[in-house]
């Protein structure tokens, strides 16, 4: 069962971000004292008294202004509202109550959902500064402070006797995490759209557009999954030091790490950059398996062999990892989009595959009768045995008589024969030499 939906609502910079990492524990939500910075939803689990919900975190409310942007913004929190069971409404306690707070309760007001009002930056238990928000209409208003931590108890006691589906922490633990990276305006947020089958996350032709990495839960198949909509990243030189930005590329390479499985996005028509290369790198670095979705393939002007050109260009690029799995699709006309879930599958199955130590050693005993072990110093490495001690990514022991006598070379040699007996296409997988005791 998936987890209640709870929504923060609120005009910009009125302190949603700040509360949405005080209950989810991180800083998942990027907080900068500027209004604007949150553009997209952003999904956070929550657990109080034994109840479990996903926070939402949107982006700031002006519903009178018209231009594309702010309408895209408005759109995204209309449809964090229609989906929520409860929603928290935050005006600031600080700078009182303006038009946009009563502009904001008006377009609330129209949807049939629990509306908590929660009066931020109250540090002082100044009650008397609520009082004039009882003029919006939605009942008694809650002060606390975000930024302290004060009050928060009571906010999340109004969304728990509000909440319809009760659900344990514990439900949706189990669902497979997939990253979707790539540079900025490679189709990310259009790809997850296209999978969930609806405008979760803000696209737009402006770079950038997405700043958070951005949790949206769905099932495939009777199975669950977690797909995590990043911020596009670009080359570090171009990123200032202090920026919003900088902030977005560091979680985005916290959704690589926490992923179980990672789809790098490339755009077709700019082909593979040295920067792609860099986040493949990353990807192959951080052990995760993956899948390289060559977007935008709609656009190309195909022949015969134009996707035969594509996989000699990654295969010379991508040396490194030269298990890739590339996949050519769109994710605006949805053409092989339907591969994709099957193709992530396929690659978790791969770093989740385990060897048994006997079959491992056959392996190993063909590959060096096949090609003896170097020597160094007149000395020959010797390998004693193999075993398979974890998975994802698949990792392999060597026992040998001294590792400094085992060079790269033969090294990747063996890594190839073991790729070359069982299909570990997607995965990298690891091997580690270790001296056995007193064989030196």
């Amino acid at each position: 069962m998936e987890r209640p939906l709870v929504a923060i609502v609120g005009r910009p910079n009125v302190g949603k971000s700040t509360f949405f990492n005080k209950v989810c524990g991180t800083r998942k939500s990027i907080v900068k004292d500027m209004p604007g910075v949150t553009r997209d939803r952003i999904y956070g689990d929550a657990e109080w008294c034994g109840h479990a919900f996903t926070l939402v975190d949107t982006g700031g409310l002006d519903v009178k202004n018209k231009d594309d942007f702010q309408l895209n913004i408005t759109r995204q929190a209309e449809i964090a509202v229609e989906l929520a069971q409860v929603v928290l409404f935050f005006v600031d306690g600080k700078a009182g109550l303006l038009p946009a707070d009563y502009d904001a309760a008006e377009f609330l007001r129209k949807f049939k959902v629990p509306i908590v009002l929660v009066v931020n930056k109250i540090d002082n238990n100044e009650i008397e500064k609520t009082y004039e928000f009882y003029s919006l209409g939605l009942g008694d208003p809650i002060a606390i402070s975000s930024e302290l931590g004060k009050g928060i108890g009571d906010v999340l006691d109004q969304i728990v006797n509000n909440l319809k589906t009760v659900v344990s922490p514990e439900e949706d633990a189990d669902r497979i995490k997939i990253a979707i990276v790539g540079k900025p305006n490679a189709g990310k947020s259009s790809l997850v759209n296209r999978l969930l089958g609806k405008n979760r996350v803000m696209v737009s032709n402006v770079a950038g557009t997405t700043r958070d990495a951005i949790d949206s839960p769905f099932n495939y198949n009777n199975k669950k999954y977690m797909l995590i909509d990043t911020a596009g990243i670009r080359r570090k030189r171009n990123i200032e030091s202090d920026s919003v930005e900088q902030y977005s590329v560091i979680r985005s390479f916290d959704a690589i790490r926490r992923a179980d499985v990672v789809v790098l996005v490339v755009d077709s028509v700019d082909g593979l950059t040295e920067q792609d290369v860099r986040i493949a790198g990353f990807i192959h670095e951080e052990g995760k398996p993956s899948v390289i979705l060559m977007n935008k393939w709609d656009l190309i002007e195909k022949d015969t062999y134009s996707m035969n050109k594509f996989n000699e260009k990654l295969s010379e690029d991508l040396k490194f990892m030269d298990y890739f799995v590339p996949l050519y699709g769109s994710a605006l006309t949805g053409q092989r989009i339907g591969q994709l879930m099957d193709t992530v599958n396929m690659v978790l199955d791969h770093a989740s595959y385990r060897i048994s130590t006997g079959t491992l050693n056959e392996i190993l005993q063909n590959a060096v009768l096949t090609n003896e072990p170097p020597t160094k110093n007149g000395r020959r490495l010797k390998i004693y045995y193999i075993t398979q001690p974890s998975t994802n990514p698949p990792t392999f022991v060597l026992f040998v008589n001294d590792k400094s006598l085992m060079h790269f070379s033969y090294e990747r040699y063996l890594e190839n024969c073991i790729r070359n007996a069982v299909d570990f296409k997607g995965t990298p997988i690891k091997l580690q030499v270790n001296s056995k005791k007193g064989d030196k």
